[in-house]
């Protein structure tokens, strides 16, 4: 026996898999003949005109119920079961997308359990044509929300599309890429607001680190990670640089003199001693006493 849809309102597996089964619909609560009469027939294998028919009969009865009881649960669900064809139609229009038809299937299910719930039937117009804008615009807002590599708000993602559709509009008229200015111009915004929705457009796919580099250099790296940039490891010094310039500058200058020329020009104890007047051995010891000061100013501010 199929499962029954009453055990959860927006169970869409549970409706796919009923549709897509044969076994005989559950047995329907006292007082429903018109659901009983069905025989054999799971509801989601009718033919459309009497899926058609039973829906309106369904929907009358759906009105008159108390929401909350068994009896609701039960019409409400075979409705589900009656009109999920509607659904699979929808689906089909994005057959070529990525995402499993399993889950475009049941995301579609969750937009007819909304038009259920909001159909009246006094209003006059057929279930279908009330409930496919719905599942459509559902499944659209399944792919809006997860098909962008990089989570931006909706605002971002409904002005890239604005900006596409505007500048290819704007491209056929000028012949040539429009400027920033020209398209905000055409949607009414500001420079500003149009260049957050272009950077926010790359967010939409990503590129893989070891996808083929696409360049006509016949030299260039293989692919996109060989080309990214390597780790500088002198950058880690940068910030001791800046915090020993103030301490440098505090050294006597015969100090800051010895400094430079060991480290900036290079040369020797020796060299500098010849070039100061002084020993090899007082260049060591000036030089050491200088460097424990630094150091103990740096672990200081530490």
């Amino acid at each position: 026996m199929s499962p029954r849809l009453d055990e959860t309102h927006t169970d869409t597996r549970t409706a796919t898999r009923t549709a897509s089964s044969a076994p005989p619909p559950p047995e329907s609560p006292a007082g429903y003949d018109a659901i009983g009469d069905l025989g054999p027939t799971p509801p989601g294998e009718l033919a459309p005109h009497d899926a058609r028919a039973l829906s309106k009969t369904l929907f009358a009865r759906l009105e008159a119920l108390e929401e909350g009881t068994h009896e609701y649960a039960y019409v409400r669900n075979t409705l589900v079961e009656l009109n999920l064809a509607l659904v699979r139609f929808a689906a089909a229009r994005f057959r070529t997308r990525s995402e499993p038809m399993e889950d475009i299937v049941q995301v579609g299910t969750i937009g007819l359990i909304k038009a259920i719930d909001r159909f009246e039937l006094s209003r006059g117009v057929e279930f279908p044509t009330f409930a496919m804008p719905t599942i459509i615009g559902e499944i659209k807002r399944f792919f809006r929300d997860t098909s962008w590599s990089v989570r931006v708000p909706r605002r971002l993602q409904e002005l890239r599309i604005d900006l596409a559709k505007a500048g290819d509009e704007l491209a056929q008229t000028l012949d040539r890429a429009p400027t920033v200015g020209e398209l905000a111009e055409r949607l009414g915004l500001s420079e500003d607001e149009v260049v957050e929705g272009m950077a926010a457009s790359n967010a939409y796919s990503a590129s893989s680190l070891d996808a083929a580099a696409q360049s006509q250099d016949e030299e260039a790296e293989s692919t996109l990670a060989a080309r990214i940039g390597y780790e500088d490891h002198d950058l880690e010094g940068i910030e001791y640089v800046a915090s020993l310039k103030p301490m440098i500058a505090e050294l006597p200058h015969r100090d800051r003199k010895i400094l430079s020329l060991r480290f900036v020009a290079n040369m020797t104890q020796s060299e500098i001693g010849e070039e100061l007047g002084i020993s090899q051995m007082h260049v060591s010891r000036l030089l050491s006493r200088t460097l424990r000061r630094l150091r103990r100013g740096l672990l200081t501010e530490e």
